[in-house]
């Protein structure tokens, strides 16, 4: 999916970072003993086996990061499609500025071009329907942004990024606040009318008090069969958007999205993604 890229200051930390972890308190050792100065190479990075490319944004930032100078072209943008054997991105200039940032460039493409694979391929079962795939807060610390980018350029869309977004009352926030009603209760008089609010369910009946009570726009149906899924649909039957989660394999995703839910959310795609294969070439 082609989108317009994050501005480069929110993703300079990130990269930032990881850069420092990886040259450590000296630099490239190994770089700076056996390339003599002045050295200059081109270099590719290519895809060794096939899906949907993301983190080359990232990558650039960070090649550009240490080496201004570098001469960068992005042959395969996020979002794009790519084969075995494609050139995602070509590099020219300083060697050693190449080789001290290609780590961290591949660690970043690899980790979020599979993440965006994983999403496409949950996104292509939910064809002919009007399910939408999306992640959920099960990302890894410190890149959330850039994984639920990922997950963008795969074609899913992205749920809450933090805490502080939205309203979403789970099974232990009802435990601890006495039941569905007391929660709802709870909201109605408190949250602002700008805040979106959305109540995990575990049954049918607890689905049957949110509708009786009110004050929620979107119900997550949690650890439902196929069947009690399907039922959840007819009798909201429109009146609230429904969200699917929960042990939501790719194998099931067609099935799901054919009972005509709104939403399948699957924190697989964030941490359960296998990294797609890259590598970097002089």
């Amino acid at each position: 999916m082609s989108l317009p890229p994050l501005p480069d200051m929110i993703l300079d930390p990130l990269v930032r970072a990881a850069l420092m972890e990886d040259l450590g308190t000296y630099g490239d050792l190994t770089t700076r003993t056996v390339i003599p100065e002045g050295t200059r190479y081109s270099a590719r990075i290519r895809a060794r086996e096939a899906g949907i490319v993301s983190g080359m944004q990232v990558a650039r930032i960070a090649f550009h990061m240490v080496d201004p100078a570098l001469k960068l072209r992005v042959l395969k943008p996020d979002g794009a499609p790519i084969a075995p054997g494609d050139v995602l991105m070509e590099i020219e200039g300083d060697a050693a500025s190449i080789l001290s940032a290609e780590r961290v460039a591949l660690n970043f493409a690899g980790r979020l071009s599979g993440i965006a694979t994983m999403t496409a391929a949950y996104v292509a079962e939910t064809g002919g329907t009007q399910a939408r795939i999306t992640c959920t807060r099960k990302t890894t610390p410190g890149l959330r942004i850039v994984e639920k980018q990922a997950v963008l350029h795969g074609g899913g869309f992205n749920h809450r990024f933090s805490l502080s977004d939205a309203i979403l009352v789970k099974d232990n926030h009802i435990a601890a606040a006495g039941g569905v009603r007391p929660v709802l209760q709870a909201i109605k008089a408190r949250a602002s009318h700008m805040i979106r609010v959305e109540i995990e369910v575990d049954t049918l009946d607890q689905l049957e008090e949110v509708l009786d009570e009110g004050g929620a726009e979107a119900v997550l149906l949690d650890n439902m069969d196929t069947g009690e899924i399907g039922e959840a649909v007819r009798l909201t039957a429109g009146r609230l958007c429904l969200e699917a989660s929960g042990n939501m394999r790719l194998e099931r995703i067609a099935e799901v999205a054919a009972t005509g839910v709104d939403y399948i959310s699957a924190g697989a795609l964030t941490h359960s993604a296998k990294t797609l294969d890259l590598g970097l070439d002089f």
